[in-house]
């Protein structure tokens, strides 16, 4: 029984392959930012610090500005594995810690992809994702790798 429990903690704290790796991937989720920002391209651990705000200035020094979906949106759980590496009620406990001890605040939540855009399009540091089906006016899709 002890063998069950670490093999099942083994697999779920290892990081599985990122499947969001490409924007233009079909039917996966795509990481977008500000128009005006000029990445093409961001690794997926300056994305992943940034949303949990380990990293909170782009390149530029301009402030990094993430947003979330709702934690049952399948988006969410989605990024959340593959950039993450954790699941969604990992990041709340994570989100939960640092409240408690005051370092910091989660990012905003929003409802749907029109709401994640235009957050996004309208905040110049704004990272987010959102479904392949999206609209993506005022925001441009990035590469994680």
């Amino acid at each position: 029984m002890r063998s069950l429990a670490c093999l099942v903690m083994l697999v779920t704290i290892l990081p599985g392959p990122a499947t969001i790796a490409r924007a233009d991937s079909a039917g996966s989720v795509r990481v977008i930012v500000n128009a005006k920002n000029p990445a093409a391209r961001l690794d997926r651990r300056f994305v992943a610090d940034a949303f949990l705000k380990k990293r909170t200035r782009w390149d530029d020094d301009e402030q990094i500005q993430p947003v979330d979906l709702g934690q049952r949106s399948a988006e969410r759980a989605e990024f959340s594995h593959e950039v993450l590496d954790r699941d969604v009620s990992s990041v709340r406990r994570y989100w939960a810690q640092q409240v408690f001890s005051g370092r910091g605040v989660p990012p905003p939540e929003v409802s749907s992809d029109a709401d994640v855009v235009r957050y996004v399009a309208e905040h110049p540091g704004g990272i987010g994702y959102v479904s392949s089906g999206a609209g993506l006016t005022g925001v441009k899709t990035v590469d994680v790798e």
